[in-house]
């Protein structure tokens, strides 16, 4: 085959570049979504992944092999070199008039299973290996590349800092003990001390360890530091939770501020969350139309809306007020102390604001140990953001810089200060006011790309009994 240079197919589908290159011999790569024709021409729909249109070629039959066509089927990867020229069918401006044809990889037909058909969402979670291929899911980890560049983007032009905190860790950020234990101990002939429990000096790490179910505690060693970081890698929860909403793995964003205090927190809040949902209006439009079309509506038109209001912000105890008096029916009743569930979140957004909401203040036994009292002795400067369709999307808090309401806390909720000296020492040593929050990125998707299961906006989603790849 000739050596031409490849030229990808979002570059190619620019208006700029379309029209300059009519005329020109070019070189595409790809995989075939389609073919269908006659004995004399083989019209074939190549897509490289790039976006989500696919190029047409044409193949005249007089010029290549019969058996060469032949090995051209629905999951075959190509190299084509040919003319390109506008198109003379419908459904495409340009087509590729084919010169030379090179099979990189053939697909059987019998057994390659993207076949040009219909094919359920839980199919597609059973080959997760194979589902990037399709439209649906290409344009979703097209967004999901999209949204995770707009929040390094966001918090990169405001002065942040990108901070690691590890993956392995001693400490239960949240509290629940749903942690994935890590050890390198032989489960089959476990060491024992002399009280018959397990000697875990003799792990790896000499301690008992596991996986992160958030880097906030981590973070705020950072922001007591450099001022201004944000978190985002992966985090887990070993919740036996078989829903749409939940995940073991996910990716978490953390960002925490030093002199940050809750009104700034939420400020920060709804800036960010506005940006994310606009970059993706501006950069992702030809995915969200598709989404759009074909599995949400009202996708757009709900992203627009958060983008246009304001949220609306009002403290836990007005919230219960309002529920109380709805005259809603809930699965789940409410009374002042309870922790909301989706459907009194939806409620206050979707049908009493008509807007997003910031919920403040809420009751300090239902949050956790870190987030600063208010001085009614009740409440705690908790921040929840919550949207329509989904709730919850964002939850922080102002955190405690007093050590001694720090120790008081702890003490209630049984958590023993000898194991969190490194933590009780940004109070010791300069405390000093400061916030922060958490997105979990999955559920942003959700919202930013109209799905409905949080299995459907991560490549390989992991929950209870699966594991695979």
């Amino acid at each position: 085959m000739k050596d031409i240079k490849r030229i990808e197919l979002r570059e190619l589908f620019g208006s700029e570049k379309q029209q300059s290159l009519i005329g020109s011999e070019i070189c595409v790569k790809g995989w075939v979504r389609t073919k269908r024709g006659n004995k004399n021409v083989s019209f074939i729909a190549l897509n490289d992944g790039g976006c989500m249109q696919n190029l047409q070629v044409v193949a005249e039959a007089s010029n290549f092999e019969e058996e060469l066509i032949k090995r051209i089927t629905t999951g075959a990867c190509l190299r084509v070199n040919g003319i390109l020229s506008p198109s003379q069918g419908k459904g495409q401006s340009i087509e590729l008039q084919a010169t030379e044809i090179q099979i990189y990889g053939e697909a059987d037909v019998n057994s390659y299973p993207l076949q040009k058909k219909g094919h359920s969402l839980e199919f597609l979670r059973d080959i997760a290996h194979l589902r990037p291929r399709t439209n649906t899911f290409s344009a979703v980890f097209r967004v999901r590349h999209a949204m995770a560049f707009a929040i390094h983007k966001y918090f990169n032009d405001r002065g942040f800092f990108y901070w690691h905190s590890p993956l392995i860790t001693a400490s239960d950020c949240e509290g629940a003990g749903e942690m994935f234990q890590v050890t390198t101990l032989d489960l089959e002939n476990l060491p024992k001390d002399k009280q018959g429990n397990v000697d875990y000096s003799k792990d790896f790490y000499g301690k008992r360890t596991s996986l992160t179910v958030s880097g906030q505690l981590e973070g705020e060693l950072g922001a007591t530091a450099l001022g201004k970081i944000y978190t985002f890698g992966p985090t887990f929860r070993a919740e036996n939770s078989n829903t749409p909403r939940h995940l073991s793995e996910f990716w978490m964003i953390e960002p925490e501020m030093a002199f940050f205090e809750i009104e700034d927190n939420m400020e920060l809040a709804e800036d960010f969350i506005k940006y994310l949902v606009r970059y993706a209006l501006d950069n992702c439009k030809e995915d969200l139309d598709f989404l759009c079309q074909m599995y949400d509506k009202e996708l757009l038109e709900r992203l627009q809306f958060v983008v246009e209001h304001d949220f609306v912000r009002l403290t836990y105890t007005e919230a219960i007020d309002i529920l109380e008096k709805s005259g809603a029916k809930f699965e789940y009743p409410v009374h002042w102390g309870v922790d909301l569930q989706s459907e009194h979140e939806r409620y206050l957004v979707e049908k009493h604001f008509k807007a997003p909401v910031i919920l403040t203040d809420y009751p300090k036994e239902i949050k956790a140990f870190y987030m600063k009292q208010n001085d009614d002795g009740k409440t705690v400067r908790g921040m929840d953001v919550l949207f329509p369709v989904i709730g919850e999307i964002i939850g922080g808090s102002q955190r405690e810089e007093s050590i001694d309401k720090l120790l008081a806390r702890m003490d209630e909720v049984g958590i023993e200060p000898k194991d969190m000296q490194w933590y009780l020492d940004t109070r010791r040593f300069g405390s000093a006011p400061h916030s922060g929050f958490g997105l979990g990125f999955e559920r942003l998707l959700l919202f930013v790309t109209g799905m409905s299961n949080i299995r459907d906006v991560i490549p390989f989603p992991r929950f209870p009994k699966n594991a695979n790849y």
